[in-house]
């Protein structure tokens, strides 16, 4: 069953709740469901969860399709409030509505690759910076869905959702995002986005 609310209770100061991103439409993979399929005979998504999990308190799977077998991996799904595909965003603000704690990771589901130190990174980030938000950037490029932002920021995001907005890097920067550098390995924010990336068991750096 898909939970979406945390029952209106205050956040935990303390914590960190992680969302993983899997309610987009794949229009690049055929538009299949991406954290579904397989990569060297496991999911997407399975593997992304085996990175990710360590690195939180609490995990949230963002998903808009075949509800029922997101849920099997033990974690609580929650689907866009959003309607129409709306994008990483809308399920990061889906996310906020769900969370117990008051900060939130937020990664792709299509990064199997994904650092195992990346919210440990981030969040010492925005304690050092006292900032609302950080996000990854390697070799120069930001990886702006690879980030921690505040919960209590959820109001902000609402306006801009309303507004039109979708657009990931240029909501975190109205919340003066800190960047933080992973050059130590640019290869880890890779993205599994076509079939072909399937065969050949890498992706593209987005």
């Amino acid at each position: 069953m898909t939970e979406g609310s945390n029952g209106g209770a205050a956040p935990h100061p303390d914590g960190i709740t992680g969302v993983v991103l899997a309610g987009g439409l794949g229009r690049r993979m055929g538009n299949r469901d991406k954290g579904l399929v397989l990569l060297e005979g496991q999911p997407l998504v399975a593997r992304v969860l085996a990175r990710f999990s360590p690195q939180v308190d609490e995990l949230l799977v963002n998903a808009n399709r075949h509800l029922d077998r997101y849920a099997a991996y033990g974690y609580r799904v929650v689907s866009d409030e959003v309607s129409g595909f709306a994008g990483p965003l809308a399920g990061l603000h889906s996310a906020m509505r769900a969370a117990r704690f008051e900060w939130l990771a937020c990664v792709p589901c299509d990064a199997p690759d994904l650092p195992r130190d990346l919210v440990s990174r981030l969040r010492r980030a925005v304690q050092v910076n006292e900032a609302d938000a950080a996000m990854a950037r390697a070799a120069g490029r930001v990886h702006p869905v690879f980030c921690i932002c505040r919960r209590s920021t959820a109001g902000n995001l609402q306006r801009y959702l309303e507004n039109g907005g979708r657009r990931m890097e240029e909501w975190l920067t109205t919340l003066g995002v800190v960047c933080v550098d992973f050059d130590d390995e640019p290869e880890a924010f890779r993205n599994v986005n076509t079939p072909e990336d399937l065969e050949s068991g890498c992706g593209a750096s987005e």
